[in-house]
């Protein structure tokens, strides 16, 4: 209970004006397509579905404690069922995208209680080999191009929902509305990642994520139920992971195992994300995407250098700003954009 007088409070006047400008930013972007080239669509598509993995690996290892290397097992998955769906059972593309999530959620269950026996390292590694399990299952299957894969037929992505009336709006091709419309979905998404990991911190589910992470022993001596509480996480990511696997391969139109289940494309990137702008903040893998775009815009063609590069600015990053980016900003200005503190104030 609060002491009379008193009241709890998490929002500060930053929260409260960055909520106004991300709700502008939003119907910007939302906007944009009605001006931008294909190009930069694009572009802004690949940085959207970004973020949310970013947000959601987040979820996962800065705030629950389950450092995995295996996200491209649900980005894969994900990715796969939306082919299923739509080619096999002939459903709408945006509706096989949320179904793609749910399915990927379902298949979390049984994968956790495998990989919820591992423990630090362990479960790292564990998450990755249950990946490769999932690619070389996903390749024996015939239906779905097996290990060359299989690309999405025109009928498919030239019937998804709406594209009609975006031809009809914006006066473009169907290729053109199809990327408008993958584009508002991951627009959506990366919105909706931050505001999702927000919320769950904030909530009494919150609260037990962090005292898991600080110390299990405690949490559970306190009453907390960690494997359910781990559970509900890894299902939660799992799902969301599914969907923007599926919204990849959407846009992609075509889908291969090596690819859909590419630990650097989906694991390894993704990390570096969180880790250069902040592991445990909500603001830091939306700086990280930013610097990782960059770098592979300008970068990307100096082949093995640029892999190079990230490698070292990894490095030097957890050597002099090991809470990266945003947590360096944090600590030294006293800023939070998504406040989780609760303040004790005088009402």
């Amino acid at each position: 209970m609060e002491p009379a007088g008193y009241r709890i409070e998490t929002r500060t006047r930053a929260s409260a004006v960055l909520a106004l400008v991300a709700g502008a930013v939003v119907l910007v972007f939302a906007a944009l397509p009605a001006f931008a080239g294909r190009g930069l669509i694009e572009d802004l598509i690949f940085v959207f579905y970004m973020l949310a993995l970013a947000q959601c690996w987040n979820l996962l290892a800065g705030y629950a404690g389950l450092v995995s290397v295996g996200q491209q097992a649900f980005v894969g998955l994900g990715g796969y069922m939306l082919f299923a769906l739509t080619t096999g059972a002939g459903a709408d593309p945006i509706a096989a995208v949320a179904l793609a999530g749910l399915i990927a959620a379902l298949f979390a269950v049984p994968t956790a209680l495998v990989v919820f026996r591992l423990r630090g390292p362990y479960f790292a590694v564990g998450s990755w080999v249950v990946a490769e399990v999932y690619r070389l299952v996903f390749a024996q299957f015939k239906q779905l191009g097996g290990g060359t894969g299989t690309s999405l037929p025109p009928s498919a992505t030239n019937g998804i929902f709406g594209i009609e009336w975006v031809k009809a709006m914006l006066e473009v091709r169907a290729p053109a509305a199809r990327d408008i419309i993958t584009y508002w979905i991951a627009l959506a998404l990366a919105a909706g990642a931050p505001l999702l990991v927000y919320l769950v911190l904030r909530s009494r589910y919150g609260l037990a994520l962090f005292a898991i992470r600080d110390s299990e022993t405690t949490a559970e001596s306190a009453g907390v139920d960690s494997f359910r509480a781990k559970l509900g996480i890894y299902v939660l990511v799992a799902g969301a992971t599914g969907m923007i696997g599926a919204l990849i391969y959407l846009q992609k139109a075509r889908i291969s195992p090596d690819a859909a289940f590419s630990v650097l494309d989906w694991s390894a990137y993704v990390i570096f994300v969180v880790i250069i702008g902040g592991v445990g903040t909500i603001e830091g893998p939306i700086i990280g995407v930013i610097v990782f775009y960059a770098l592979q815009r300008y970068l990307a063609d100096f082949g093995t250098w640029y892999l190079i590069l990230l490698g070292a600015l990894a490095i030097l990053t957890m050597l002099f700003a090991p809470k990266g980016i945003w947590g360096y900003v944090a600590q030294r200005y006293h800023i939070a954009l998504f406040p989780l503190r609760r303040r004790l104030v005088r009402s």
